[in-house]
């Protein structure tokens, strides 16, 4: 599976973006995906998960309620809209997928990722 993630970019606090990740090479539809992100100087940390099916979903503390990960498997593209955006979201983003599921993804341990997409918050 190769992944693509896009749609990056500078905004303002308070403002909105939605990320989305392509997948190609193989169906998409059996594998659970996420979203990472590592800011300057921090460690990888994980953002959201979505499952391959029964719309199963999980976020991180920090990005709850303002986040929202989704999939369109048609597509073979995973999104997440970024609402309410802090300076402190400000990263790089990287999607991953897995096809042993879902807490693989959620773990970090997802076997393939895209090449990130930078996401700047200004205040």
């Amino acid at each position: 599976v190769q992944l693509q993630a896009f749609g990056g970019g500078l905004v303002q606090a308070g403002g909105s973006l939605r990320l989305s990740c392509a997948a190609s090479g193989r169906p998409f539809g059996s594998y659970a995906m996420g979203w990472f992100r590592q800011a300057p100087g921090k460690e990888r940390e994980f953002v959201a998960a979505i499952a391959w099916t029964y719309g199963i979903t999980g976020y991180a503390d920090s990005v709850k309620g303002r986040f929202t990960i989704s999939r369109d498997n048609a597509k073979n593209t995973m999104y997440l809209q970024m609402n309410s955006l802090k300076p402190e979201d400000t990263a790089v983003y990287y999607c991953a997928a897995d096809a042993r599921g879902y807490r693989t993804v959620l773990t970090g341990a997802s076997d393939y990722w895209g090449q990130g997409t930078l996401v700047t918050v200004s205040s």
